[in-house]
């Protein structure tokens, strides 16, 4: 894996985008993740595990019930690396306290949640105790630790279906969500779990931080996925046409996974409890104009001939709730964090293709 020139650069970029004092606080440190089979999960473990005497990192320890995660490339850092542990766990049910070494972990990153709509939906029970119960659990067990930083992944879907004048959106919007429908499951469940993570702080000065996600794609991303950017991507690699099952006019701004990534590490290593949005906030642009990037790219790379083509989708509920604009203010996360995403989704969306390309789509 290491192989892969555009892994590699990613991962060199990360470790360039943190400071001096966010890496001293890897030091001796033991990190914990939660939920580490995912898209996310794939960098924060390849990065972990790549610079690992760099950050003098004591041990990693992983815990994923690969429910929808994938446990092959994990099998292969296992072997690879002796500080690196995984283990196969419910953060539901099972009980953390009988994973080897996890009473002395320091950094904790939990992402143990589905965050494709299409899973969530499938597993809607399972999305809200992972955010709600396994948080929970999670505080419980460390609050007496010697935690130093505790990082929950919120998301941007808190805000459900902003109004015009909350575009781009800041921290402080309070959301517009539907609490009975679809997608409550997850948006909820986020929203919630960010309620736990404020009164933790404020009633036991536990120190978590959040962070909102922002549309993230690249590399680690599986073409199976069902997001917009692995849909797209998987179209690529079978060589069929961008379906989109919309008009196509739904704005976003996407994120390259390498941003993405050191921004949740300037998070999870910030002194104090916040929430920042992570993302970049610009070019907000339509989920037709992202397609057609996929197009010309894929030509150059791939060969590709397919087109943009427009359908409806078989699922009644397939657009509903879905936010008709996504962009972020950023402005905290650069003034506090020193946050900088730099990769335009041009240069983000070749990234990605170029690393498929030489796995010819199959790792994932």
């Amino acid at each position: 894996m290491r192989n892969n020139k555009i892994i590699n650069e990613d991962l060199n970029n990360i470790y360039d985008g943190l400071t001096d004092k966010e890496k001293s606080k890897f030091n001796n440190a033991t990190v914990l993740l939660t939920g580490c089979g995912g898209f996310l999960g794939y960098y924060f473990v390849h990065f972990l595990t790549k610079f690992k005497e760099q950050l003098k990192i004591k041990q990693v320890i992983a815990l994923e019930n690969f429910l929808t995660g994938n446990k092959e490339w994990l099998d292969e850092i296992v072997e690879e690396y002796d500080f690196f542990s995984l283990h196969e766990f419910n953060i539901i049910t099972d009980d953390i306290s009988e994973v080897p070494g996890a009473e002395n972990a320091n950094l904790i990153i939990h992402m143990a949640s589905i965050a494709s709509p299409t899973f969530y939906r499938i597993y809607p029970v399972e999305t809200i105790d992972a955010n709600i119960t396994g948080l929970r659990r999670l505080f419980d067990y460390y609050l007496n630790k010697k935690v130093t930083g505790f990082l929950f992944f919120s998301s941007s879907e808190i805000y459900g279906d902003p109004f015009k004048e909350y575009i781009p959106t800041p921290e402080s919007y309070r959301g517009n969500v539907n609490t009975m429908g679809p997608r409550a499951c997850y948006d909820e469940a986020k929203r919630f779990g960010e309620t736990m993570c404020w009164i933790f702080n404020n009633q036991y000065n536990f120190p978590v931080t959040i962070a909102r996600p922002f549309n993230n794609y690249g590399p680690g991303m599986s073409i199976h996925d069902k997001r917009l950017p692995a849909d797209f991507a998987k179209c690529v690699v079978e060589g069929d046409d961008l379906n989109i099952l919309s008009d196509g006019k739904p704005t976003r701004t996407f994120c390259y996974i390498s941003d993405a990534i050191t921004g949740y590490l300037k998070v999870l290593l910030y002194d104090k409890f916040d929430v920042f949005n992570i993302g970049i906030d610009n070019p907000e642009i339509s989920v037709k104009e992202f397609a057609e990037i996929y197009v010309k790219n894929a030509k150059d790379i791939f060969g590709y001939t397919g087109k943009v083509t427009f359908g409806n989708s078989d699922d009644d509920d397939y657009m509903t709730d879905n936010p008709n604009r996504r962009c972020p203010v950023i402005d905290k996360a650069k003034e506090l964090l020193g946050y900088n995403p730099s990769i335009h989704v041009e240069e983000g969306i070749a990234r990605f293709l170029e690393f498929l390309k030489i796995y010819n789509g199959q790792l994932l």
